[in-house]
């Protein structure tokens, strides 16, 4: 049995990226292998809490490092599992340093890094980790060029039962275009509705929330654009739904590490606009989709995608098809002899 904790939350109410991507890979471990420790504040997914051998370790006001802490010390953990830049990792790495704690360390990055713009914790965790996995090939790729090490790729995946290409053919001939995420000034909201500025005869929804709300709703005002809704926070399936209703999906972010969502729209078969700077694997540029380095070439590439309907199908049937690669069930597999390797590693050390 490996023993692994993780400084991630089970809640089925946390829709943090990170904590997505945690839970669909406990919910997917064979309990008769693996134990795994997560954090709670409410209640947990009711996969991770239909799985055997699992250990909640409940949030409260006051003194969560310390108790977490103190069960991380504890001689049974094998595996320190996707380190975060908090105290408690924070704490765990001294430990592991100067107090001779055997554990391992799993670090996954989700951030393509920057040269002299990374977090100590996380410089730290990448350094003195027995394995490091990116979240892309280009997120791997920086950290190698930056640390050094060698850095090996895990993606996130899509839920194939939540996130699949309508049956049904669009009928009508109305067009939407999706945005979907939060409301960060990072996200560049602002542009896809410039875009929809440019085209009042296509629907242009919005969903997510975030600070930069209100400045969004007076530029729509301010544009006059009686075509952008704003449909709030959705739920995944609600996502889903959404992304299968339209017909292109623009997301004009320009700091990402690899994004699910972008993964998701793939997986729905929507065409995606996306940029190229952090190289998202989720998007075959020209054939899924299109990459672009500024906001005139979104503009054309727009417009390519929202004029040629044959090209849209051809995306679409593309990126259903490069979607597949993203399965669950799949990197699930690969986490687990990811653990089992880190595992081993501890085990030898101690002899």
């Amino acid at each position: 049995m490996i023993t692994i904790f993780t400084p991630s939350f089970a809640d089925e109410a946390n829709t943090n990226a990170q904590n997505l991507t945690v839970k669909e890979v406990v919910s997917r471990l064979p309990p008769d292998q693996f134990k795994v420790i997560l954090l709670t504040e409410g209640k947990a997914d009711a996969r991770i809490l239909a799985r055997d051998n699992t250990e909640f370790l409940s949030s409260s006001r006051h003194g969560n490092t310390v108790r977490w802490l103190a069960r991380v010390l504890r001689p049974d953990i094998d595996v320190y599992f996707f380190p975060r830049a908090g105290p408690l990792d924070s704490l765990f790495l001294h430990c592991r340093r100067w107090g001779g704690l055997r554990v391992s360390l799993v670090t996954y990055i989700v951030m393509a890094l920057e040269k002299g713009k990374h977090q100590t914790v996380l410089s730290r965790a990448i350094r003195e980790a027995d394995g490091v996995y990116g979240n892309s090939s280009y997120v791997s790729q920086t950290i190698s060029e930056i640390f050094g090490v060698r850095a090996s790729t895990i993606y996130d995946g899509m839920r194939r039962d939540v996130f699949y290409p309508s049956m049904a053919a669009r009928v009508g001939s109305s067009l939407t275009v999706l945005y979907a995420g939060s409301f960060q000034a990072r996200k560049r909201v602002d542009a896809v509705i410039r875009e929809a500025a440019k085209w009042p005869g296509v629907e242009f929804r919005l969903a997510g929330k975030g600070e930069e709300e209100a400045k969004l709703r007076a530029l729509v005002q301010e544009l006059g654009c009686k075509n952008v809704t704003f449909i709030g926070h959705v739920s995944q399936e609600g996502i889903a739904e959404e992304m299968r209703r339209a017909d292109v999906f623009l997301f004009p972010s320009i700091l990402e590490g690899h994004p699910q969502v972008l993964g998701q729209a793939t997986a729905c078969g929507l065409p995606s606009i996306a940029m190229k700077k952090y190289h998202p694997d989720y998007v075959v540029d020209g054939e899924t989709g299109y990459l672009v380095e500024s906001d005139n070439e979104l503009s054309e590439k727009l417009a390519l995608v929202l004029t040629d309907r044959e090209r849209r199908l051809r995306m679409s049937t593309a990126a259903a098809q490069h979607a597949l690669q993203f399965d669950w069930d799949r990197i699930a597999h690969d986490w687990a002899n990811a653990f089992v390797d880190a595992a081993d590693r501890r085990r030898r050390s101690r002899r």
